[in-house]
């Protein structure tokens, strides 16, 4: 195993959940359900499914389009969503 990646890896998206929608859903439900450990397991296994298909794609996509475009296509995809909330278009 290549731990400069995990590492990297394993911060990237440390940072990015952050305070994110999904850690409130967790958060709500956990409050409201009463039953911490079951929410816990039911998000661990919607990100590791979620983590499983992202990764695929990029394995797949990484054989047919080179990594630079994928990278810029992605920050291209973010910055529209990003204007369009902003102009509340979604």
């Amino acid at each position: 195993m290549d731990w400069k990646i995990f590492f990297a890896t394993f911060s990237a998206i440390f940072v990015a959940e952050l305070a994110d929608k999904t850690q409130l859903v967790g958060i709500s439900m956990a409050a409201k359900s009463g039953k911490p450990l079951t929410v816990l397991l039911g998000s661990v296994a919607g990100y590791i499914l979620v983590t499983a298909i992202s990764v695929l794609i990029g394995a797949v996509l990484s054989k047919y389009i080179r990594p630079d475009v994928i990278k810029y296509g992605g920050a291209s995809l973010f910055v529209i969503i990003g204007i369009l909330m902003f102009m509340g278009k979604v």
